[in-house]
């Protein structure tokens, strides 16, 4: 059985990597429709093997037959768009902040809270975390259950891709400024981002924090539990893929580095990479175009009774969005099929 699937945003970075990543995974589509604003109506967007996808305008689209509907495309189009899709009939994947921290509609990464999906029926909304926040917490997740964590201090090293495509070429064009003796000029980043880091993604709060600290704080909350205390600083660094992260976790009781180490090599979405001498460790280099959440740095806190260090690094386009939702798509399909399967038996008892 196949299924009718959109995916709003098709011609941004996320949007075309969930697009790879259906094919790749030879997702059951019957029907593949490619959504963006009517200024990339009849554009063009790859997907596979297979012939090239032409984009349709999402202002003029209804969303009727359509099964699974992916939303990549910023949290405006999804509060306006999201509930009409999900209002007819489709199951909403929805990668931006919009719905998040709404209490109708689960947050999940499936290798993390896949329960939570029992939830989706409220809204036909499932939200995918912020990019930073889905390799954090598959780290977080095997330590969490060998100990349970107290606190998390987590400073982030994002790439600007997490930005959009845009920031990206403001990249490249002051990289190649720089060395060609053109002015350099700040017009996305508040600062210039080539040779240079930024503390500072997501606008102010009253309090100090930016929006990005408070969403990682906040969604890791909703997927963990409230009881774990987070603290985050973001950082916007001149890399084209990839998000780093250093963590500090704090435990409730002892966890050794061994037993650490031994919990997330049983993770099937980390790769410990961990060697203690000189390149023993992941970059973002290593890890774009990579499935997994990459761990090394790992070593004991002595500063705190029990805590860990961990450098956590994955490729925020791939597992940091699109894979993610990918893999929720895939969560919600075997778990409708489950229901389908036990309410045929049932049927079938009852018969008998």
């Amino acid at each position: 059985m196949g299924y009718q699937v959109a995916v709003v945003g098709a011609t941004g970075n996320v949007g075309r990597e969930i697009l790879n990543i259906l094919a790749e995974r030879n997702f059951p589509i019957d029907e593949m429709t490619a959504l963006a604003s009517s200024r990339s109506r009849g554009l063009e967007v790859s997907f596979g093997e297979r012939a090239a996808l032409k984009v349709r305008a999402l202002e003029d689209f209804h969303f009727k037959g359509i099964d699974i509907a992916f939303f990549a495309a910023g949290s405006k189009v999804s509060a306006q768009y999201a509930p009409k899709a999900a209002q007819a009939g489709a199951i909403v994947i929805d990668k931006t902040s919009h719905f998040r921290l709404d209490a109708d509609v689960p947050l999940v990464v499936p290798e993390v809270n896949p329960e939570a999906l029992e939830n989706c029926g409220r809204k036909n909304i499932i939200s995918s975390p912020n990019c930073v926040v889905v390799p954090l917490v598959v780290a977080l997740k095997p330590l969490d259950q060998v100990a349970r964590i107290k606190r998390v201090v987590a400073s982030t090293y994002q790439s600007v891709s997490g930005a959009g495509r845009p920031h990206m070429d403001e990249l490249y064009n002051q990289t190649r400024g720089t060395f060609v003796n053109d002015p350099v000029e700040a017009q996305l980043f508040p600062k210039p981002i080539a040779f240079n880091v930024i503390p500072h993604i997501d606008d102010f709060r009253s309090n100090g924090m930016t929006g990005e600290e408070e969403k990682i704080a906040l969604e890791t909350q909703k997927i963990l539990g409230s009881s774990v205390a987070v603290f985050a600083t973001c950082v916007r660094v001149p890399v084209f893929i990839g998000h780093s992260i250093s963590v500090a976790v704090e435990f409730e009781e002892k966890i050794t580095v061994a037993q650490a180490r031994a919990a997330l090599e049983k993770s099937p979405s980390v790769e410990v990479f961990d060697r203690h001498r000189e390149g023993g460790y992941a970059t973002p280099v290593e890890c774009s175009g990579e499935d997994r959440v990459y761990v090394s740095r790992i070593r004991q806190d002595t500063t705190v009774p029990h805590g860990l260090g961990l450098w956590v690094v994955t490729d925020n386009l791939r597992k940091g969005a699109a894979l993610n939702g990918v893999q929720i798509a895939e969560r919600w399909v075997a778990l409708i099929s489950g229901k389908h399967a036990k309410s045929r038996h049932l049927q079938k008892s009852k018969k008998n």
